[in-house]
């Protein structure tokens, strides 16, 4: 008998890495705009530049063998002065079949190939809440999730080799 593909059943040839979006989903969002009315006249009116903070954050949990829900969060706030205009956040996950790569390889896979892909999802979600909204039209910029992931891992190995150097 034939080997079963893990990820999706069908007979598989060779034990090739196989990675599959199965699904892409919004799990949460929210929009709140706690000083409209007034603030709608203040951006107007103001000398003074909106201010646009982006919080990103990524989490991933197996469902399955061989199957895992990546959810990639993103909170955009933008304060005029110290009153905020408004505040975005979506949680935009994704369902992967990932067989046939190394524990290192699927930490990568999950920290950036699958942000990667969510990215554009939650970019149009977030875009479209802002305008919605009431206010200018919105859309983030591209983020590099390989640079994040190796500033990330560079990070670890240096707090992991502080302690050592503080003992020898």
């Amino acid at each position: 008998m034939a080997e079963q593909n893990p990820i999706n059943g069908a007979e598989a040839g060779d034990n090739q890495p196989q990675l599959v979006l199965q699904k892409v989903y919004i799990k949460d969002s929210s929009f709140e705009a706690p000083n409209a009315p007034q603030v709608f006249q203040e951006i107007g009116e103001s000398q003074e530049q909106p201010q646009v903070q982006l919080n990103l954050g990524h989490k991933t949990t197996e469902i399955a063998e061989y199957t895992h829900e990546v959810v990639l969060s993103l909170t955009v706030t933008c304060t005029l002065g110290d009153r905020t205009a408004y505040l975005a956040e979506v949680h935009q996950a994704g369902i992967f079949g990932i067989a046939g790569f190394g524990d290192e390889d699927l930490q990568g896979i999950m920290a950036t190939y699958c942000p990667n892909v969510l990215f554009p999802f939650a970019r149009q979600v977030v875009s479209t809440m802002i305008s919605d909204g009431g206010f200018p039209p919105f859309l983030l910029q591209p983020i590099n999730f390989d640079a994040l992931y190796a500033e990330q891992m560079r990070q670890q190995q240096d707090g992991e080799a502080a302690p050592q150097h503080l003992n020898s």
